[in-house]
C-alpha cells in the first residue's frame, strides 16, 4: 500500500478510529487505527460510496 494517504473518520473518538485512504486510483482502503498492521478492507469506489451512504451513526 505504498503511497496510501490515510485520514481519520470525522466520527472517530478517543476509544476507536477508522482510517481511510482514497488516493489510490480505483480503490478505497479502510483500516483500524489501533491495529494498523492488522489488515485492511478494500472497496471499489462505487461500493464505498454505497456503504457510506447507508451508514447510521449512533453515539
Amino acid at each position: 500500500m505504498t503511497g496510501a494517504r490515510w485520514h481519520k473518520s470525522t466520527h472517530s473518538d478517543t476509544s476507536g478510529c477508522v482510517e481511510v485512504a482514497e488516493n489510490i486510483p480505483g480503490r478505497v482502503f479502510v483500516r483500524d487505527t489501533k491495529d494498523r498492521d492488522g489488515g485492511t478492507l478494500d472497496f471499489a469506489p462505487a461500493a464505498w460510496r454505497s456503504f457510506i451512504a447507508n451508514i447510521t451513526v449512533t453515539r
